[in-house]
């Protein structure tokens, strides 16, 4: 269960209420004080900001039984996640500063013609003498927001901020949040390559399936510049960087596993396509309607080039079917689909990673007696799936390189370099992904792509420490 931080303001009457009466309150609705600060003292009355830490399903308990004590009036409740969110979460600065007329001239008119004039000869010369060496365009059209759904443009600029954050922070690459108001297939794209010169990476993030696989594979024939779609290939990383290091723990092969994969969707499609590249020679796709199987065939694009793999099992059924005897269960589905016994029913030492968000497809209580690994993607357990692992190093790799694109091989590098963070002496049942904050990560990742960039003829340039 996921915790938030409020404020509350609130005014004791202190001949009906005592701040005791406000803690008990408090506490018995749930919330947990963790600071105090008196606003304004007084003999008949005071002012007090409270900081509670309270479960999110719990903060509209905690305010009510507030507004229902005689002699405490509730003045103001503020969320700390809402707090930070004010006036976004981003800007843009300078890299120098304009003091004086001679400044001027320099980085805007006359002087700047000359550097326009160097580009036009050579477009090359943008990566030198702009920001498009160091910047991704985070573009999303609202459409498959986190576990919101079709929230729209203006409501999924949060989460694309917090990318470009992520991107800063963590790989010091230059994102700006990109969100477009509209739901068709052509126009995105359209809109996409007419912006493109300014960025030298794209990052789709949050658009629904299945257009979001025409409009990646589009942006990729038509663009010079890495385009990657983070909620289908960054998932898909991380998942075969957790399984590398879990079949280390569990003393598997890779090539000797049978993997069943449910929800094939974005996702999905991704991690069963680089489960593939990395060895998997048995493979059961999973969805709703069952299990897709090689030769059968299908209306949708994806699960047909599924069917017609070698690797893909015949075995028809429901999941609860297909996944007796699996070594491995990979989940990017929905909550609640398997328990304990079924679990118990997969291979010895199985490993499960149960990633639908908030709730696992089988919750940790079930899985962990008969799981030897256990993974989700949620925060509050071990072994958390994590995109953030992935696309910050990625980028800052292909950026370096002037990647013309992010090729198959170079996203199984990062999942190999993501993997090899995690020591020997450290790797257990409980640990098998590098926290998002070892900045190991980065460095590893980078230096993988860049590498595979250059072996695969996409690199443009080869950095100094490559040479």
């Amino acid at each position: 269960m996921a915790n938030t931080s409020i404020i509350l303001r609130v005014e004791l009457d202190h001949e009906k209420a005592t701040f005791g009466d406000v803690a008990a309150a408090i506490s018995k609705s749930g919330g947990d004080i963790t600071s105090i600060d008196v606003i304004r003292p007084g003999k008949d009355s005071s002012v007090r900001d409270i900081t509670v830490e309270v479960a999110d399903t719990e903060e509209e308990k905690v305010v009510e039984s507030l507004r229902k004590q005689d002699g405490i009036k509730l003045i103001n409740v503020s969320d700390r996640t809402f707090l930070v969110h004010l006036g976004g979460k981003i800007k843009i600065q300078p890299t120098l500063p304009i003091k004086n007329r001679d400044d001027l001239s320099r980085v805007y008119t006359p002087g700047v013609a000359k550097v326009c004039s160097a580009i036009h000869e050579n477009p090359e010369k943008a990566y030198s003498l702009t920001i498009k060496r160091n910047t991704v365009a985070v573009v999303s059209d609202g459409t498959a927001v986190l576990g919101l759904g079709d929230i729209g443009p203006y409501a999924a600029a949060p989460v694309m901020e917090g990318k470009a954050m992520l991107f800063k922070q963590l790989a010091d690459v230059d994102a700006f949040p990109i969100c477009l108001d509209t739901h068709d297939t052509e126009e995105l794209i359209r809109t996409i390559k007419a912006m493109s010169p300014i960025f030298g990476g794209i990052n789709l993030e949050d658009i629904s399936s299945p257009r979001c696989f025409e409009i990646e594979r589009r942006l990729t024939e038509e663009l010079e510049i890495p385009v990657f779609h983070d909620d289908q290939h960054g998932t898909a990383v991380v998942v075969i960087a957790g399984l590398l290091n879990a079949l280390k723990v569990v003393n598997k092969r890779i090539e000797n596993i049978r993997v069943v994969v449910n929800g094939v969707g974005a996702a999905g499609v991704s991690i069963c396509k680089m489960l593939l590249s990395a060895g998997v020679t048995k493979l059961a796709p999973v969805d709703r309607d069952g299990a897709i199987v090689r030769g059968g065939s299908y209306s949708y694009p994806m699960w047909q080039w599924l069917a017609d793999q070698p690797q893909v099992e015949t075995t028809e059924g429901s999941l609860k079917d297909v996944i007796k005897g699996a070594d491995v269960f990979i989940g990017v589905s929905r909550g609640n689909l398997l328990n304990g016994e079924d679990i118990r029913g997969m291979a010895p030492d199985p490993i499960v990673f149960a990633m639908a968000n908030p709730v696992p497809e089988v919750a940790p209580e079930e899985a962990i007696p008969h799981a030897r690994v256990y993974a989700t993607g949620r925060s509050d357990f071990p072994n958390q799936i994590n995109n953030v692992l992935v696309f910050p190093g990625l980028f800052r790799g292909a950026l370096d390189c002037r990647a013309r694109c992010i090729n198959e091989p170079m996203k199984l590098a990062a999942a190999r370099a993501i993997a090899s963070v995690v020591t020997g002496g450290e790797l257990n049942e409980l640990y098998i992904i590098p926290s998002i904050f070892n900045e190991q990560v980065v460095v590893e990742v980078r230096k993988a792509v860049v590498q595979t960039a250059i072996l695969t003829g996409v690199a443009r340039r080869i950095p100094k420490d490559f040479r």
